[in-house]
């Protein structure tokens, strides 16, 4: 027999896992190769992974909702005497009776022989009476789970307790924060000698707070995958990141009126509708190149500063999700360009047509909300960036302003900007001053395109 082994593919530079949403083909069942024989979910969008071979699944190794690393065998095909003639496909589809049988055997056991990774489970919650299993008292802790050890104050008896799906057993984030969902008690420990920690975590019983439910009143309504994953991704974040925000307020009476006066003449040139979101995209990507440490990302002690200029837009979905579709190498583009691909991408995301590299790279994240009716907002990070820029709503008002003529009172386009950014990295002058220098574009409008044409 010709086995070959079909591994979970790689799916992006930053994408490390993928969950299992669903087999289309179970054991012994014949496939055509490039047909879709398993969906898979990342943080990022729901994929369908295609057959590299025709042939016959001989075993499965993960299930549904399984959680596994990029180049994990999740299957074996045999791709054996297969031929263009259906006969042959027919004889392999009847000798596969004794291939199923096996199945049952495989789904509740994996084969030694080919040692896939195990799937991330979520352990069962400790409690204060509970003794924790230790997997592996010298097993590697990195600096990131380190420092969740520090922020949730874990003991090193909880860490060890705690099943690690990465290679040769080690423990990764995913795994910490599975625990944490499920954790009601802190364990009782000795003081901790987890290497790097900064102080010694004492341990608190903390209970979760009580819920009060009222029966027949208050319904309970499941988080669904993406959701999940967000907030995975925003309570990390926030773990990760001392967020700081600051706020200045802008004024886009001039930008208002040449996005009235051009919007036709622009429709009619690119065939696009004019938004305001590309106008943000130029303006913030115009300001990076202008302070390029807000386009950076920590690695431990190290600052990577990202040459690419990747502008993430956060937009809601149909099911009240969010996503966060990228315009690469925004500073090297005109704003027809631009709001094609904005167009494109908004379009994308709520129809749930979003591929893969069209959600990945960002170096920079705006999210526009104003679009709900907001004046300002404090965002979170989108990691691993540093910064992400919040636009409010645009509300015309009385305001003071300077003339040839003195100061004169006059109804003015204004808008407040918001600015969360990593403090680890930047500091108040470097956001501050980037902050402005969006500003100043969007007020300045025309400097960012030729004598202020479309």
């Amino acid at each position: 027999m010709s086995i070959i082994e079909f591994k979970m593919p790689k799916m992006g530079e930053s994408i490390t896992e993928a969950t299992i949403i669903s087999w289309l083909k179970s054991v012994g069942d014949y496939v055509e190769a490039d047909e879709t024989i398993i969906e898979v979910a990342t943080d990022k969008v729901d994929n369908d992974v295609p057959s590299p071979v025709s042939g016959i699944i001989t075993e499965i190794h993960f299930q549904k909702d399984d959680v596994v690393e990029v180049g994990t065998v999740l299957a074996l095909i045999d791709s054996s005497q297969v031929s263009d003639g259906s006969q042959q496909i027919l004889t392999k589809v009847e000798n596969s009776q004794e291939i199923s049988k096996k199945a049952e055997v495989i789904s509740n056991t994996k084969p030694e022989t080919h040692n896939p990774k195990p799937a991330t489970r979520n352990p069962q919650p400790a409690t204060r009476n509970s003794k924790p299993e230790t997997h592996n008292s010298d097993a590697f802790i990195s600096p990131l789970i380190i420092s969740i050890a520090q922020k949730e104050n874990l003991s090193i008896e909880e860490l060890q307790s705690i099943p690690g799906s990465g290679a040769e057993g080690r423990l990764q984030k995913s795994d910490v924060f599975n625990y944490l969902k499920n954790r009601k008690y802190p364990l009782k420990s000795n003081p901790s000698d987890i290497q790097g920690l900064s102080s010694r975590a004492q341990s608190r019983d903390y209970p979760k707070p009580k819920i009060n439910f009222v029966e027949g009143k208050d319904h309970i309504v499941e988080m669904d995958r993406m959701r999940k994953m967000i907030a995975d991704h925003m309570v990390y974040s926030k773990q990760t990141s001392p967020h700081v925000t600051s706020y200045i307020e802008v004024d886009v009476t001039n930008l208002v009126n040449w996005r009235d006066e051009n919007k036709d003449k622009f429709q009619q040139k690119y065939n696009e509708k004019l938004t305001f979101t590309p106008v943000f995209i130029l303006a913030v990507a115009k300001a990076i190149q202008d302070f390029p440490m807000i386009n950076v990302s920590v690695d431990e002690k190290n600052i990577i500063v990202h040459k690419d200029i990747n502008i993430g837009m956060a937009t809601a979905l149909p099911s009240g999700n969010l996503i966060v579709p990228v315009v690469k190498n925004a500073n090297e583009k005109e704003l027809g360009t631009i709001a094609k691909e904005v167009n494109h991408l908004a379009e994308a995301s709520r129809n749930n047509k979003l591929k893969p590299e069209e959600i990945q790279g960002s170096t920079f994240t705006i999210s526009n909300v104003g679009t709900f009716g907001s004046l300002m907002g404090t965002p979170i990070i989108n990691q691993p960036e540093v910064a992400i820029l919040a636009l409010g709503i645009i509300k015309k008002r009385p305001e003071v302003i300077t003339t040839s003529k003195g100061d004169e009172i006059a109804i003015r386009s204004m808008m407040f900007l918001s600015l969360s950014f990593d403090h680890r990295v930047v500091d108040g002058f470097l956001g501050g001053s980037f902050l402005r220098k969006v500003g100043d574009y969007l007020e300045q409008f025309s400097s960012l395109t030729p004598e202020g044409e479309i």
